[in-house]
């Protein structure tokens, strides 16, 4: 499994996303953003191939609503193909270290394996050692 960082300020402008194998997404929100940009950052990222979405931190409900809106907007009139399902959870009761053991351990795809991993850092400040450390010791 690989695990990534990556830190952006909130309300900034997103860095360019290449189309990815399928991957889990984790977003660590340490502060509030506008509506418009979670739903810009949420497009953004499954279309960078998002399938799992674990949210954590201010306002992480909003987070997972405004991910499940992406497939029904996409595929309004279709139906959501299998392989663009996306599974999302929003952790607003549990410590960091319970998120990274769920999205280690639990976070499961029904029909697509996903063994890439984006830590999605909402802050001023870049955390990728002390996260990815703790990330490597969850579980």
């Amino acid at each position: 499994m690989t695990v990534q960082y990556l830190c952006i300020n909130p309300n900034a402008d997103l860095p360019e996303l290449t189309p990815s194998p399928p991957f889990k997404v984790i977003v660590l929100a340490d502060h509030a953003v506008t509506p418009e940009w979670q739903d810009k950052v949420s497009n953004h990222l499954v279309d960078a191939g998002c399938l799992y979405m674990m949210a954590w931190g201010v306002d992480c409900s909003s987070w997972d609503d405004a991910f499940d809106m992406v497939p029904v907007m996409k595929f309004i009139d279709q139906g959501i193909p299998e392989d663009k399902f996306l599974m999302t959870t929003w952790h607003d009761d549990e410590t960091i270290e319970e998120v990274f053991h769920f999205c280690k351990f639990s976070a499961q795809h029904p029909t697509i394996e996903l063994d890439h991993v984006l830590i999605f850092h909402i802050s001023q400040q870049d955390a990728s050692g002390d996260l990815l450390g703790r990330y490597e010791m969850a579980g």
